[in-house]
């Protein structure tokens, strides 16, 4: 009896230890989603199918989020296979969807990144008020010296430009950390006079080349607002991190990848990017935007998408372009900086070859889908003397697999007229050409004759007698091009 007692408390025991990390996300329901949402100032809740693959992949990142928010924002999660009508009150249409919510009422989308940590910084942010009151100096020197940026707005307590401002705040806090005060005297030290807002670029990028604040003091919109923060957060050389990468893409951007960590190591970290804000205030305004980052959190993308071996112990740099042209540097990065300018200088002078990951050529291709890579694409799919139907595809799609005897089937039957080339090419271990919008597997396109920048993509059913007549339609386009042909 006491064996069965002690085996008892041990399998309680267990539970209580192995349950709190699952119960940190709440889980509501039709029946109690409004009564317990109102409890919770600031909630980020989780729609999701339990059949759905994208939402398993999610969970394991979201309980832990939970747990390192726990006492600060509430998570929860809301199963839309039980809860139909609840889902579909908030108009949740595919799987996962996060949104926020303040005391009940839906906030609007989370659109922030969804690893474990990208959750938290972002919630961390969306708890408390949008824009934080600020008193005195103290208060300011508190709240700036802070990991990210800040942007500070000093307005009249009256000031119509104060309640603009919190729109602002209100709108944007997702992203940015705001603060006012109707103390305009805290402005002087940065020579700013009257009402203004102050973007203060993060202590531990504080460098010799720029300032480390910024005055904005023109006519207060959102929108102007918006413009200003966007055109002066990052700086010269920002920090490119899984977080902001997508709004640093945005821009042909350089990227200078080594040991980076601002957490433990900030002057070894700023050893190598003052090297880099060297050369690059030497080209600045030449339309290339400069970063430095953390080679562990893009080691993956390092090696595939630029073709670089393991971490060499010194800086490495490439050059992704907005249209997505790669460059990599291959001479070793120098301490003088020297490299990285014989670099720039060649890419600005275009005698840099752009870097293609592509598998090899293949030797033989006698089948009738002519396997194409990234290093022959130009010359199979865009030989302007044929026109081609392209499949791209992924050998662990299974969609794919299942279209593969049909394609075959297909370009058996197209086999006859010379003027068309059936092919297919891995894009996963090939990048795609521009022009080619592909995000999924498989994506079918035709590219016609005369027409080879302005290829058309295929979205109907997937057998031979549709893709039959979609050739047939596009290839007449390209009749009137070629002026005569052989008939399909």
């Amino acid at each position: 009896m006491a064996l069965f007692l002690h085996f008892g408390f041990f399998l309680l025991l267990s539970f209580d230890t192995a349950g709190p990390a699952r119960r940190d996300v709440l889980e509501l329901a039709d029946a109690d989603f409004d009564y317990l949402a109102t409890e919770h100032e600031t909630m980020l809740v989780k729609f999701y199918a339990p059949w759905c693959g994208h939402c398993k992949k999610l969970a394991p990142d979201f309980e832990k989020a939970a747990t390192k928010l726990k006492g600060t924002v509430q998570l929860a999660k809301v199963d839309c296979t039980a809860n139909s009508e609840l889902c579909a009150r908030f108009g949740v249409t595919g799987y996962p969807s996060l949104k926020i919510f303040r005391s009940g009422r839906d906030a609007g989308p989370y659109d922030g990144p969804r690893s474990a940590e990208g959750i938290v910084q972002v919630m961390k942010k969306q708890s408390g008020p949008d824009s934080v009151l600020l008193r005195s100096n103290s208060d300011l020197e508190q709240f700036v010296n802070h990991y990210e940026a800040s942007i500070v707005g000093l307005f009249s307590p009256d000031s119509s430009r104060l309640s603009e401002f919190l729109k602002a705040a209100s709108l944007l806090r997702e992203q940015f950390r705001f603060a006012h005060s109707s103390n305009l005297s805290l402005g002087q030290e940065y020579n700013a006079t009257g009402e203004c807002v102050l973007l203060f670029r993060p202590p531990r990028l504080s460098n010799k080349f720029e300032e480390s604040v910024v005055v904005f003091s023109d006519y207060l919109t959102i929108t102007s607002l918006r413009r200003f923060i966007r055109d002066n957060i990052f700086g010269l050389v920002p920090h490119l991190t899984v977080e902001n990468m997508e709004r640093l893409r945005v821009k042909d951007l350089l990227t200078v990848y080594y040991d980076l960590d601002y957490v433990h190591n900030v002057r070894g970290s700023n050893y190598w990017r003052n090297r880099v804000m060297l050369v690059a205030s030497k080209f600045r305004g030449r339309g290339l935007s400069f970063s430095v980052a953390n080679r562990k959190d893009f080691e993956a993308e390092i090696q595939e998408e630029f073709g670089l071996g393991p971490d060499p112990g010194l800086p490495v740099a490439t050059i992704r372009t907005r249209l997505g042209l790669k460059y990599t540097m291959r001479e070793e990065f120098t301490r003088d900086g020297r490299s990285l300018e014989r670099f720039l200088e060649d890419y600005f002078s275009g005698r840099l070859k752009r870097f293609i990951k592509s598998e090899p050529v293949p030797e033989k291709n006698p089948g009738p889908v002519k396997v194409v890579v990234a290093e022959s694409f130009a010359e199979i799919v865009d030989d302007p003397n044929k026109d081609a139907l392209i499949l791209f595809y992924s050998p662990l799609c299974q969609h794919c697999k299942k279209l593969e005897p049909v394609y075959a089937q297909l370009a058996s039957e197209l086999s006859s007229d010379p003027d068309v080339v059936v092919a297919k090419m891995n894009a996963a271990d090939n990048d795609v050409p521009l022009g080619y919008d592909v995000q999924g597997f498989p994506t079918i396109y035709f590219a016609a004759i005369g027409r080879k920048d302005d290829p058309v993509r295929y979205e109907g059913p997937r057998e031979v007698k549709d893709l039959l007549k979609f050739v047939k339609r596009e290839a007449s386009h390209s009749l009137r091009v070629k002026g005569s042909r052989s008939e399909l």
